[in-house]
């Protein structure tokens, strides 16, 4: 599946060109702060068929969490491009709101619903977890 996107100001793009492994509704805290309340909707695709086209991303990494994640931002308009986690080195975390046609997005799964807020909205028949299943 093809899958561009970039950020806000156009510094970023990138094209991605493999299978959705997953595509998620994240709930928990931290995303929270990331997304500026609401929660963060992304999709995990393969490393290896994804590619920045145009400009490159800033990195931050938290250095007080043991085996933290990498998020990927434009450093001149701070869109959230994506994350990379060390648990999963081959794929790479996007966010939708990123993509080019975000309607692509059908979260298959909502996670971390304890942290959910009252005006967080999932869908009927999405499967909910309350932490990572």
């Amino acid at each position: 599946m093809k899958i561009s996107g970039g950020c806000y100001c156009g510094a970023i793009k990138y094209v991605s060109l493999g299978d959705i492994q997953a595509s998620i509704q994240c709930h928990c805290r931290e995303c929270q702060y990331i997304t500026g309340g609401h929660p963060n909707v992304l999709v995990i695709v393969p490393l290896d068929k994804f590619n920045f086209v145009k400009g490159k991303p800033k990195k931050y990494k938290r250095k007080d969490i043991e085996m933290a994640m990498s998020r990927l931002f434009c450093e001149d308009c701070g869109t959230a491009i994506g994350t990379r986690n060390p648990n999963r080195p081959n794929s790479i975390i996007l966010k939708v709101g990123t993509f080019d046609d975000p309607s692509v997005f059908k979260p298959e799964i909502a996670i971390f619903t304890i942290d959910k807020q009252k005006f967080h909205y999932i869908e009927d028949g999405i499967k909910t977890f309350e932490k990572k299943p």
